[in-house]
C-alpha cells in the first residue's frame, strides 16, 4: 500500500502542472492501480475539479476528458455507434461495473500498461491526445514517449471512416487478459494491434495488403510482434492467440 502526506484538489491545470513536478507527487485518476504500489506520496494531485469528466461529440471527433470513466466510455451511445460496439466489447470485462465506474481513461491511457485493453482499442484508431504543455500528439507517438511530469488532458477520436474490430483472450472473465486484439480500416489504412503480450500494444501495419486473405494476414501480424511468458501464458500460447484472434478479427472486419 501507499500513504499520502498530502492531498492537494487543483484548482487549475496550472496547479496541477506545477505540483507534479515534484518528484514524490502523483496525479490521482480512480487510484485503482497507484493504491496497489508501495511508498509514500509526498502530495496526491486530484483533478476531478477541472471539468475533465466530460465526453462531448461533434460532427469530425470524439473529446473524451482525462477523467472520464471507463463506465461512461462504455455506455457512451455515440462512440460505440461510431466503433461499431468496440470500444464496449475492450472495456466491459474488466474487473467488474464498480470498479469501471471508478477507473479512468486518463489513468489508463497515461498508465501505457502491458494489459490495457483501453490502449489497445484506441490505438487502432485516428487518435491523438492533448497535454497540458507538450500539446496534441498522436496517441501511437505518445505510447512510445517516456512517461514525464506533463498532464493528460483529454483524448481525441477522430471520426475517419472505417471500421474497427477488439478481440480478446482472458482465462476467465474479469481477469487481466492473456493477449489483446484490435483490427482497423480506417482512412484507406489496415492495422492490427497486439497487446498483453505481455508488453504494451504494438501497431502493425498491413504493408501488403495481405488482409484479403485472413490467414496470410494473421501469420504476417505473428511474425511481427514479439511475445514473451508470463504467469498467464506462454510466449508459443501467445503467439497462437495471435493467429487466431487476428484471423477472427479479420473475418468480422470484412477482409475475407
Amino acid at each position: 500500500m501507499i500513504t499520502i502526506q498530502k492531498y492537494v484538489r487543483a484548482q487549475s491545470l496550472e496547479e496541477a502542472w506545477q505540483l507534479n513536478q515534484v518528484k514524490r507527487n502523483r496525479i490521482v485518476g480512480g487510484m485503482l492501480w497507484l493504491r496497489l504500489g508501495r511508498g509514500g506520496v509526498g502530495t496526491a494531485i486530484d483533478l476531478s475539479g477541472l471539468g475533465l469528466d466530460k465526453m462531448e461529440e461533434t460532427e469530425t471527433e470524439f473529446s473524451i476528458g482525462a477523467m472520464v470513466t471507463l463506465r461512461q466510455l462504455e455506455q457512451h451511445e455515440g462512440l460505440n455507434t461510431y466503433t461499431n460496439g468496440a470500444v464496449r466489447n475492450a472495456v466491459k470485462d474488466i474487473v467488474g461495473v464498480q470498479f469501471r465506474n471508478m477507473a479512468t481513461l486518463g489513468g489508463s491511457i497515461w498508465g501505457r500498461f502491458g494489459f490495457s485493453d483501453v490502449l489497445t482499442v484506441f490505438l487502432a484508431m485516428d487518435c491523438y491526445v492533448e497535454l497540458y504543455k507538450g500539446g496534441i500528439v498522436p496517441l501511437e507517438q505518445f505510447a512510445g514517449m517516456k512517461k514525464d511530469n506533463d498532464i493528460l488532458v483529454r483524448l481525441i477520436v477522430k471520426k475517419t471512416p472505417g471500421k474497427v474490430v477488439y478481440t480478446a483472450m482472458r482465462n476467465q472473465r474479469t481477469d487481466f487478459p492473456v493477449l489483446t486484439c484490435a483490427l482497423s480500416k480506417i482512412g484507406g489504412e489496415t492495422k492490427a494491434v497486439i497487446g498483453a503480450r505481455p508488453a504494451k500494444a504494438m501497431v502493425i501495419r498491413d504493408e501488403k495488403g495481405l488482409l484479403p486473405d485472413g490467414k496470410a494476414f494473421a501469420a504476417f501480424v505473428a511474425e511481427q510482434a514479439p511475445t514473451d511468458s508470463n504467469i498467464r501464458g506462454s510466449a508459443a500460447y501467445r503467439t497462437h492467440l495471435v493467429r487466431v484472434l487476428v484471423e477472427r478479427a479479420a473475418r468480422e472486419l470484412g477482409g475475407m
